[in-house]
């Protein structure tokens, strides 16, 4: 009895599987052994002269992505993980190798559709044209797809749809399938770097009793056995420090990351970074370990340091430039905010220069950042270290050495999107307690992006820990940098979107 839920054309590809079955051929097969992928096959045997064969079996698997049949000859283009190669057969090839099977070229150019995964063998062919083939003397079904590929899928407006049916989007997409390789080789660069100088990456702790180490609101759930109401890490911070603590000097973790907050094209709830700790270094060092992990990745996975990202030219070749925060603010709107004495002062400075006051920012410290984010932050195009942040913003940040109200910290900023975020960490437990409490009045405030006193990260820094370095790298922004890709979506395989609405009911 036919499948009700399918459509004629599905239907007919379970109907060719049944053919298989009848035929003793497997719809769905269990194994398969290529001896060569696409780009071993193009390198060891660009010397093949047009029109020419070699007489060399190879075997080679993939999905079929393309079919012209022509008579006694067929067309077929394999697609495996490094590209497509072509599969020439022939009638009269097939016949010779397969004497028992005088049928295998008509079941091969009938009962394979597009998106069908088959294993082929054969010798070497390059064509007049100068493609390089698989002359195939014998194949074998390995997956049957009842789904056909889409069409025209280079031309759908609807991107959303890449993102929900990403499979889709691999098999067709060479660009998609890029970016995903150039993402894994980011993330193994990254790993491989810190590695060989001896920093440790040791997990951290998924499910929080207390958020920490962001402001951020946080995700919540709960414990079942322990009773026990838990949140997401918004952030690796806190445990990795109590490693330094401990006595492990060189420290990193590179994971996902859940915050609670809104979607847009540089925001995804789910992410990932890369937090890394360095005992007995400062901001300082921490910048200039910044500039030769994200050149020499960038190097790596792009082959220079100069890039394209969205039609722009981006330098990402140390050393990169270094300002305060306050010079680019006051650069680009006149106002020095080190003169500011009170809040109400800097909020009328900020009006008269057409800048937003939100009441929410309650100190000067606070009306700077906003200036920045209004003003600085969307025109920082080339790579720069940004310098010297207010105290208020910084809860886990020491206090700058010669700037009081400003802490020791730099974020990053490329093509106008922060990318990372450092500190000279703070290490006096009573100085972190008040910061901490000052956070928790803010969070009682109704602020659902502070949070409360840590007891069990202040008991640890009355152990004593050293004088530390820290720097966090959003692994996905750095991944959009790479691929020259505009939307945070376009780097992650499989974004949290809205559910589909249900189709029209009658």
């Amino acid at each position: 009895m036919p499948e009700t839920r399918f459509n004629r054309l599905e239907q007919a590809r379970l109907e060719k599987a049944e053919v298989l079955r009848g035929l003793g051929l497997a719809p769905y097969g269990l194994r398969f052994d290529p001896s060569h992928r696409h780009a071993e096959l193009q390198r060891l045997h660009a010397d093949l002269a047009n029109g020419q064969e070699r007489d060399e079996r190879v075997s080679v698997a993939g999905r079929v992505m393309t079919r012209r049949v022509m008579g006694k000859l067929a067309f077929f283009t394999l697609l495996d993980e490094t590209g497509p190669i072509q599969l020439f057969i022939e009638k009269a090839t097939l016949a010779a190798a397969l004497p028992d099977q005088p049928e295998a070229f008509a079941q091969l150019t009938t009962l394979v559709d597009s998106g069908d995964w088959i294993g082929v063998s054969g010798s070497l062919r390059r064509t007049d044209r100068g493609e390089l083939s698989v002359k195939v003397t014998d194949w074998q079904m390995l997956s049957k797809a009842l789904q056909p590929l889409p069409d025209k899928w280079h031309g759908l407006a609807d991107v959303e749809k890449r993102y929900r049916q990403r499979y889709l989007d691999l098999v067709v997409s060479p660009q998609t399938r890029e970016t995903f390789r150039r993402r894994a080789l980011l993330v193994s660069g990254i790993r491989r770097w810190l590695d060989e100088r001896q920093f440790l990456e040791i997990e951290t702790p998924v499910l929080n009793a207390e958020a920490g180490g962001a402001e951020a609101r946080p995700f919540t759930t709960h414990h079942n056995t322990l009773d026990l109401p838990l949140v997401l890490r918004i952030a690796t911070e806190l445990h990795l420090k109590r490693l330094v603590v401990g006595g492990f000097e060189r420290v990193y973790e590179l994971g996902r990351i859940f915050r609670n907050e809104g979607v847009s094209t540089r925001h995804n709830p789910e992410f990932t970074t890369v937090e890394i700790y360095q005992a007995y270094t400062d901001y300082t060092d921490m910048m200039a370990l910044t500039e030769e992990l994200i050149a020499t990745v960038c190097q790596q996975v792009c082959g220079t340091t100069v890039i394209e990202y969205q039609g722009t030219t981006i330098d990402l070749t140390p050393p990169w430039r270094r300002a305060t925060m306050h010079e680019l603010v006051e650069q680009a709107t006149g106002l020095d905010f080190n003169g500011f004495s009170s809040r109400e002062q800097a909020a009328e400075a900020m009006a008269a220069v057409g800048l937003e006051v939100p009441d929410a920012a309650d100190s000067v410290g606070r009306l700077l950042n906003e200036a920045f984010e209004q003003r600085v932050e969307e025109s920082l195009i080339q790579p720069i270290f940004v310098t010297d942040y207010p105290v208020e913003i910084s809860p886990l940040a020491r206090a700058h050495r010669s700037k009081p109200g400003l802490v020791e910290r730099f974020e990053l900023f490329i093509v106008g999107r922060e990318t990372a975020n450092a500190f000279s960490e703070l290490i006096d437990p009573l100085d972190q307690r008040r910061r901490l409490e000052a956070q928790q009045e803010r969070r009682i405030a109704g602020d659902l992006e502070a949070h409360g006193v840590d007891e069990d990260f202040l008991h640890a820094l009355e152990v004593g820990m050293p004088p530390t370095g820290g720097l966090g790298i959003g692994i996905d922004r750095l991944a959009m940098l790479l691929t020259d890709s505009p939307s945070i979506r376009d780097v992650i395989a499989f974004p949290l979107l809205r559910p589909e609405a249900p189709p029209p009911v009658g």
